[in-house]
């Protein structure tokens, strides 16, 4: 009994220090509670989660105490939706005399189980905790009971349907709760502070102590916790797929890879990870490639033709036609004499409305000069003869 004082009253001393340590909300404080039968109409099931427990007297107001002579006795508190659930504490009545093996309430408590559930039954729930070894002599008053489980009712039950009963059980079912506190957090939290879980894949509780999340994260986050966003240009499931090319490198959306400011010249598609095509380019590919050489694509971002122009075309994207009467691949060749002066055609060199006197061919770079200047010399000398 000493020890159980000193254990009390060193646990008040480190609550005090350490208000972290009862940093747990009790779940269950005026919640809704029933139980099977009151013995009278102030001890209902209510009276266990009314927050008052100075006064420990069995058959007075604030204690829930069931009715005498039944084989079994079943208490809950409806926690108003699923909890994240801690460890339950329960405060039998003691009729505010020494807790020992004298005691007759010992008999009564003996042999109890608490559940936790999602509906009112507790076979559908999981079993936290049952008596099987507790005596008079030894079973605690009160008492904490680890329940690490997701539920919304928390379930008192005992029973007397089996005799015989091992020594010291009461010959029937009975409850005396004067409190039962549920400490926890909400659902989807974890810890002592009741942290918010992080994105745990599937929607699915994080572990209730550590926050780690059982089966991985969503799209788009990471850690342990799955508590980080994808950052370095990466996105979707563990963070594996590398973002496209986003406008002035801004990164994507960390779930689904796409570029809420568009793309970077010379890229399309919502997740920008597509070029442009069909002779296009820059941003949005909006921009039509020039005559690069021999038909090929110019480069996506810029407009430049990497091998080139086509014959008749100059320019770092082959969108300007020869000029300065030249034509041909760079430019490189003179027209001919054009009639009127007229350019010659930028690719061929063909003068498209004939030749200037005296030349000729399609590209009026051929003339007669030097056969009229031989005839009129063999006209010369004939004369002489």
């Amino acid at each position: 009994m000493m020890y159980a004082v000193v254990l009390l009253v060193f646990c008040s001393w480190l609550a005090l220090l350490c208000p972290s340590v009862q940093a747990y909300e009790n779940l269950a404080l005026n919640k809704p509670a029933w139980q099977n039968g009151s013995f009278e109409s102030y001890t209902g099931a209510d009276r266990a989660v009314d927050g008052q427990y100075t006064d420990l007297l069995g058959w007075a107001e604030p204690c829930a105490v069931s009715e005498l002579g039944q084989s079994t006795a079943e208490w809950r508190v409806d926690l108003g939706g699923v909890k994240s659930i801690h460890h339950v504490f329960v405060q039998y009545a003691t009729d505010n005399d020494l807790w020992d093996e004298y005691k007759y309430h010992t008999a009564y408590f003996l042999g109890f189980s608490v559940y936790i559930s999602n509906t009112t039954n507790k076979e559908d729930g999981v079993l936290c905790f049952r008596d099987t070894n507790y005596t008079r002599a030894t079973i605690p008053n009160p008492v904490n009971i680890s329940c690490p489980y997701h539920g919304r009712y928390v379930i008192y039950y005992n029973n007397r349907t089996h005799p015989p009963y091992p020594t010291g059980y009461s010959s029937y079912a009975w409850i005396a709760l004067c409190e039962v506190e549920v400490y926890g957090c909400n659902a989807y939290t974890y810890g002592s502070n009741c942290i918010h879980c992080g994105n745990c894949s599937g929607g699915v509780q994080c572990n209730h102590v550590t926050g780690t999340c059982p089966n991985g994260c969503d799209a788009g986050i990471y850690g342990d916790k799955c508590d980080f966003e994808c950052d370095n240009h990466t996105y979707g499931l563990e963070c594996k797929e590398m973002c496209g090319n986003c406008s002035n490198g801004k990164p994507c959306h960390h779930v689904d890879g796409t570029c809420p400011h568009g793309c970077d010249a010379g890229m399309y598609g919502e997740k920008c990870d597509l070029e442009c095509g069909n002779n296009t380019y820059g941003v949005e590919c909006k921009e039509m490639c020039g005559n690069c050489s021999n038909g090929e694509p110019c480069y996506q971002v810029d407009g430049t033709c990497p091998n080139g122009c086509e014959a008749g075309m100059y320019g770092d994207r082959c969108d300007l036609e020869c000029g300065n009467n030249t034509y041909g691949v760079e430019c490189k060749e003179l027209c001919g004499n054009c009639s009127n002066g007229e350019p010659c055609h930028h690719m061929d060199g063909t003068c498209p409305n004939g030749c200037d006197a005296g030349m000729y061919g399609d590209k009026c770079n051929l003339g007669n000069m030097r056969i009229t200047f031989s005839f009129n010399i063999f006209l010369h000398n004939d004369c002489h003869i």
